[in-house]
């Protein structure tokens, strides 16, 4: 065989290892990344183990993908980056599906929305917020959340409003409170709850889960819901998994198990078991 034979054969090879379709793997064991500091979706107990309704919900999804699924805690602020890292192989942690975030990791179909709410102490005059417990959806109905934020917006005009960093409710703080009122950024929600409670700020703005949770806490006597709620648009799709671009077979195993687990009752259940109302996403 000559040098250009051995050169073409090399080359139409490397060609075939370059086209030839990839093979799925055959996942045994999934690891999830998940804060453990955001109940009622996730939290940590005194004894290091999690509990929560994702916690209870990737339990039976992994049993109905037949996989075994571990643990894996890790600060909100670093989530995505660790989950590219290779960290673990998927993120079940309260995150939202937004435009943003699908830019740089891949969703699944969402498994919950509870929209996006204030907490205020019930002594703050913010505690009167107008359109209380009023849904405005971003994406479908604008025209009357952007309404619904131009109506509570001068309640805010020299108020402090914590909000969890990195999250989807500080971009929404950005985009249509910046300029009334100052926001700070909280590496932990909690955090912002102790500053509420000690009146270094005066609002916080978390998902409505996480809000009527917090207000339940003996530690946070005096909290309370304020005001409207808001979902959609740039506040994503729903609490969803999230996975490492080219992630499609596990993916697609997570919205075979999601589907299921909608249609036999299983997220109605966990969630009004933990939130005390449905938060299915149909």
């Amino acid at each position: 065989m000559n040098t250009w034979t051995r050169i073409a054969g090399a080359a139409l090879t490397a060609v075939a290892l370059m086209t030839a379709p990839a093979v799925a793997k055959e996942w045994t064991t999934v690891k999830l990344g998940t804060e453990g500091a955001f109940p009622p979706w996730n939290s940590t107990k005194a004894d290091g183990t999690l509990e929560g309704f994702e916690i209870e919900l990737a339990d039976d999804l992994c049993a109905r993908m037949e996989v075994k699924c571990e643990w894996v805690v890790q600060a909100w602020k670093g989530i995505i980056p660790a989950l590219q890292a290779g960290k673990f192989d998927a993120i079940m942690s309260g995150m939202s599906a937004t435009a943003k975030r699908e830019k740089v990791i891949d969703f699944s179909q969402p498994y919950g929305s509870t929209g996006q709410t204030f907490g205020v102490l019930k002594d703050n005059d913010l505690a009167a917020l107008p359109l209380q417990g009023i849904v405005f959806p971003l994406a479908s109905k604008p025209e009357e959340a952007e309404k619904a934020i131009a109506e509570i917006l001068p309640y805010f005009k020299g108020k402090v409003i914590g909000v969890q960093a990195s999250s989807i409710a500080q971009g929404f703080l950005q985009k249509y409170f910046a300029n009334t009122a100052e926001i700070r950024e909280y590496g932990k929600t909690q955090e912002h709850d102790l500053d509420l409670l000690s009146g270094r700020v005066d609002a916080i703005v978390a998902s409505m889960a996480y809000v009527s949770t917090a207000a339940k806490d003996p530690a946070n006597e005096g909290l309370v819901q304020a005001g409207p709620r808001f979902q959609g648009g740039m506040l994503g799709r729903g609490s969803s998994i999230g996975l490492r671009k080219g992630s499609d077979d596990l993916k697609a195993m997570f919205d075979k198990a999601i589907t299921a687990a909608k249609e036999d009752g299983t997220i109605k259940k966990l969630s009004e078991k933990w939130f005390g109302f449905d938060v299915t996403v149909y």
